[in-house]
């Protein structure tokens, strides 16, 4: 199978405020938007990434799985994340639920998250332990 496209959808009836969000402190722009559907997308040089909103009433979910998307954690890997932790925390006043830490396994990082509830894990990679470093296969620091 040839993947063309992958990216994650949340269903969420908080649709418009969702949107606002990755849009204001991510840099997402809409690219379809309808009253049960926003469709996201985030051009960094090369790179282009895909976000989806979706009402979870409508119709195209199977009867029995029409929640809001609950238990999910995006990493963002940014170059500075102090300076993220300043725009969002400090100023942007937005929920910390870890703060900013060096973690062993190779992260600097906090975690917030978004008006649903998602988590969000805002990352700079930074060199790991000496035995953390043992178990990556690739270097990534």
């Amino acid at each position: 199978m040839k993947t063309n496209s992958f990216y994650p959808v949340i269903m969420t009836e908080k649709l418009v405020e969702s949107a606002a969000f990755y849009q204001i402190h991510f840099g997402f722009v809409t690219v379809f938007e309808s009253d049960w559907y926003i469709s996201l997308k985030l051009v960094q040089g090369d790179m282009t990434y895909e976000l989806a909103l979706l009402d979870p009433s409508h119709e195209t979910i199977p009867a029995g799985y029409g929640e809001p998307t609950r238990g999910l954690l995006f990493n963002f890997e940014i170059d500075n994340v102090d300076d993220a932790y300043e725009k969002m925390i400090v100023k942007g006043k937005l929920p910390l639920l870890r703060e900013i830490r060096d973690e062993d396994f190779g992260q600097r990082h906090f975690i917030t998250c978004d008006p649903n509830g998602i988590l969000i894990d805002i990352i700079t990679i930074i060199p790991p332990s000496e035995e953390q470093s043992e178990l990556y296969s690739e270097k990534v620091w």
